[in-house]
């Protein structure tokens, strides 16, 4: 059975989605969006999902609106589930109404999913509740662009000037001066405060406040353009005390993600979370290993051996992987005791169900090695499953302890994207502030990305950011020196060494 949901896809911090809002975007067949949408919420569609872009953009639109309903009418006639993200909430200045009178009239069955529309969102971010005890009880909506067409205004600037509450207006930046104009011209104050928010809740998010008589030569000296929204009430005389969106620690900042695409939502979301706008330049991707032979051999070996050492939580999800496939599951550990490298392996670990025996302080394999020092390893089996070409120090310290140690193959660590696309533009042109490595892998892939001969000359307009000494050493032997090494060798650790470094640096 064909539906279409109208969604509302929030004001562009991804997070802001409702829990309904990305239900709906999971089980479509098309996803329909537009130039507000975020795009990240795409990530969240079907493998097999038909996405289509339709721009609507202020005077520029990929498909006009009679098309948009054609194209949704259409779709829903084959029989498809339409989700239709857009910006904001759909009837809130987004011609959802028209979008569902169409859909109506083709006796088409829709549902409307309201969102978080920018003219709450944006100014919350930038520190402006729009309604306050001591100053508001009222706050108005308003377009900042009628429709050309019609004759007239349907604003009724006397009334909207005497009101004295808050007056929000939307995709006004190009009749800023007119706005400004009309409600001074019917009463308003020159003097009362006035904010513009580009880009709101997003980390490009831009905030400009002045008065409602300077607001539009502020605006032009600043360069502000579409898309903003206009605050116009004492309200906005809070911003500065109240601002937070823009004093977190990596607020503006640009910073490159090298991880797999598997593994990278963890970083991204903490990198977020402090403000910073990522971009996710996979060098890697992890696979099962190409002959699985050793695995199974080792499972169904278990038994026999003394120790289970997990080095990556990639080799913890790839052995249960496998254990799973052969109809096992943590059981099959029997009496083995498990050493982990460090907190998130251990993490991982946990969630089958594992209490590592192991864990050192520190988490890189010489610790490891180390922790197993003051054991009786002598004759004692133990099983590593590792990626391929994994660092040897660990089985080779185990062995020296007299341990007999099985190393077997749990993954692959391939190459990820073929180019970097505008990367090495954003990077000439110093748009990028740091580029993290996870791994040394992470650095000899990305550095294959964007060239062996320049890697240094192409790294050197922003700061490279390292988990630890390891992955460290390796981006030195490509001719660049790290700016920041983590000293916990997590993801935590390095996000906390980054934020550290930005917030001295000011």
């Amino acid at each position: 059975m064909c539906m279409v949901y109208l969604i509302g896809a929030g004001p562009g911090d991804p997070g802001l989605i409702t829990v309904k809002g990305l239900s709906c975007i999971k089980k479509a067949d098309v996803v329909v969006y537009d130039y507000l949408a975020a795009p990240a919420l795409l990530a969240n569609a079907r493998e097999d999902a038909e996405i289509i872009y339709v721009g609507k953009k202020g005077g520029d639109h990929t498909l006009s609106q009679e098309g948009i309903n054609r194209l949704l009418v259409d779709k829903a006639k084959e029989g498809k589930t339409v989700a239709r993200l857009k910006g904001g909430d759909p009837y809130i200045f987004g011609r959802g109404g028209e979008e569902a009178e169409v859909l109506a009239a083709a006796n088409i069955p829709f549902e409307v999913v309201p969102g978080v529309t920018s003219a709450v969102a944006a100014p919350a971010y930038a520190g402006i509740p729009l309604t306050h005890r001591r100053m508001t009880s009222t706050v108005t909506f308003v377009t900042g662009h009628e429709d050309p067409a019609k004759e007239g205004s349907s604003i009724r600037w006397k009334e909207l000037a005497a009101g004295g509450g808050t007056l929000v207006f939307l995709m006004g930046v190009k009749n800023l001066p007119g706005i400004a104009k009309n409600l001074m011209d019917h009463g308003r104050s020159a003097d009362t405060p006035a904010a513009l928010v580009r880009w709101g809740t997003t980390p490009k998010q831009e905030s400009l406040a002045a008065t409602l008589g300077t607001i539009a030569k502020e605006a032009e000296k600043a360069g502000i353009k579409a898309p903003a929204v206009l605050v116009v009430g004492e309200v906005v005389s809070l911003r500065h005390a109240l601002s937070w969106f823009e004093k977190k620690p990596l607020f503006g900042k640009t910073i490159v993600v090298t991880r797999s695409r598997a593994q990278a939502s963890a970083l991204v979301e903490r990198l977020a979370e402090l403000g910073a706008r990522c971009i996710e330049t996979p060098a890697i991707r992890v696979a099962p290993p190409e002959d699985p032979g050793p695995m199974d051999r080792a499972i169904d070996a278990l038994s026999s051996f003394h120790w289970l050492g997990f080095t990556s939580v990639n080799g913890v999800d790839f052995f249960f992987d496998a254990l799973r496939t052969k109809g096992l599951d943590a059981r099959a550990l029997g009496g083995a005791k498990v050493a982990a490298i460090g907190p998130a392996t251990a993490a991982r670990l946990g969630d089958f169900g594992i209490v590592p025996d192991l864990v050192p302080e520190t988490f890189r394999a010489e610790s490891v090695a180390e922790a197993f020092s003051g054991m009786d390893m002598e004759g004692k089996r133990v099983l590593l499953p590792r990626a391929r070409l994994a660092r040897p120090v660990l089985p080779v310290e185990l062995s020296k302890m007299g341990a007999e140690v099985h190393e077997v193959v749990a993954y692959e660590t391939l190459p990820g994207a073929d180019d970097a696309g505008d990367l090495p533009l954003l990077l000439e042109k110093g748009e990028v502030d740091a580029v993290t490595f996870t791994s040394s892998s992470t650095v000899d892939n990305f550095a294959r990305i964007l060239g062996e001969a320049d890697f240094a000359e192409k790294m050197s307009r922003t700061l490279a950011a390292c988990i630890g000494p390891v992955t460290a050493e390796t981006l030195e032997k490509h001719g660049v020196k790290p700016a920041v090494v983590a000293e916990q060798y997590t993801i935590a650790g390095l996000v906390d060494a980054l934020a550290g470094h930005f917030l001295h640096a000011h």
